[in-house]
């Protein structure tokens, strides 16, 4: 291969990568297609101030009571009452792990332990425990009281509508 064959290779590949890069642009632009560009920001739902509908969840895993009743979204995992105080229950088909710190304080946690990914088995006197390895884990945070697992279990985010708590 002589020089001027080298150059031309490396301008066709230069003009493939832009012609890429084109075209990803385009799709890009195609994702807005029929939207105006600037749209004016959306009322927010009725007995809401912020948009977010009542009854929301904030990243930290805290639920905030609220009543929506015109949407009762996804299915109740449980009601107030089905959480002790101090306490929690684990709905494993979910993923969830749901606490109640502290009367009216309502916590969701992923159920799959940072350790090596068992199940979380228990939840009583403030702790979540992995009966896998025995990590324990703070009802209140998720972070790790004790055990194996070096990582806080995430947060989840659930909702409270009325008395009932659901995934968000």
């Amino acid at each position: 291969m002589n020089h001027e064959q080298a150059g031309c290779c490396r301008s066709r590949r230069a003009l493939l990568a832009g012609t890429g890069a084109v075209g990803v642009a385009a799709l890009t632009g195609c994702a807005t297609y029929g939207q105006p560009t600037a749209a004016p920001p959306a009322a927010p739902p009725a007995g809401t101030a912020s948009g977010e509908p009542s009854g929301g969840a904030d990243p930290s895993g805290t639920a905030t009571p609220g009543d929506d009743a015109a949407d009762p979204g996804p299915p109740a995992l449980a009601t107030l009452a089905d959480i002790p105080v101090g306490g929690g229950a684990i709905f494993a088909d979910a993923g969830v792990v749901v606490t109640q710190p502290t009367d009216g304080i309502i916590k969701a946690y992923s159920s799959t332990c940072t350790h090596q990914g068992c199940t979380v088995t228990s939840v009583s006197d403030g702790t979540i425990v992995c009966a896998c390895h025995n990590s324990v884990f703070d009802i209140a945070d998720g972070s790790v009281r004790s055990g194996p697992a070096g990582a806080p279990l995430p947060a989840a985010n659930v909702t409270v509508d009325g008395d009932a708590i659901r995934l968000a």
